[in-house]
């Protein structure tokens, strides 16, 4: 059973994305929050797998919400940043911040439900051509530059070459097991592809280990 958390300011939304949710035998959502300083004790108390949290919303917002929770939790629940609009700055900084990809609300049912999983399982990553785009650009969003220093050349250089096939795979949003499929080998193989990325690149999971490949230029949107 996968455990949500869901985080927004309108009730309606809250209520539409729990009846989605609970929908499925395998999903269930323990507890909600109306604001961003509501989800850090919340998420304490209930130990979800996943936060599903809104962007905007009110006192502390979800950028903020998303740090606090990767800062005070080890591990932390897999953070969904929910939003409006895909090309939202926000959303980029909450990538950075730790969220593990996002969701937009009028995504469909289905999407969601999959988004859910994915995250839960931490194989997948939610980042659509938009957010490629914004996190590849050195002037994007919040204005800090690309990190294409000299020591993430070197920790790139440190990978094999079939770690480089998984890492352009991870960064076009394909799971473990589509890029098994893709590369022909088994999904137990590339589990350990991906750590030994994760390890090399000092990355804390598959989406910071994309991001410095955008932003490195080892892939380009």
């Amino acid at each position: 059973m996968i455990r949500i958390v869901v985080a927004d300011d309108e009730r309606l939304v809250r209520t539409g994305l729990r009846v989605v949710l609970e929908a499925e035998p395998d999903l269930t959502v323990v507890g909600e929050a109306a604001s961003g300083d509501e989800v850090v004790p919340l998420v304490r108390e209930l130990r979800p797998d996943v936060v599903l949290m809104d962007v905007r919303m009110p006192r502390v917002d979800g950028i903020r919400a998303t740090e606090q929770l990767v800062a005070a939790l080890d591990p932390p629940p897999r953070i969904l940043v929910v939003t409006t609009f895909e090309h939202d700055d926000h959303v980029h900084r909450a990538l950075r911040a730790g969220a593990a990809g996002f969701l937009l609300k009028r995504a469909r049912p289905e999407e969601m439900v999959h988004a859910v999983r994915l995250a839960a399982h931490g194989e997948s990553l939610l980042f659509p051509p938009a957010v490629r785009s914004s996190v590849a650009d050195p002037g994007a969003a919040d204005g800090s530059p690309a990190d294409g220093d000299t020591e993430t050349a070197r920790r790139i250089a440190r990978l094999t070459e079939r770690e480089r096939e998984v890492l352009r795979l991870m960064a076009a949003g394909f799971s473990n097991l589509e890029i098994a499929e893709r590369l022909l080998i088994g999904a137990q193989t590339v589990k350990s592809h991906v750590a030994s990325v994760l390890a090399k690149l000092g990355a804390r999971d598959r989406t910071q280990a994309v991001i410095v490949a955008y932003r490195s230029g080892f892939v380009r949107p």
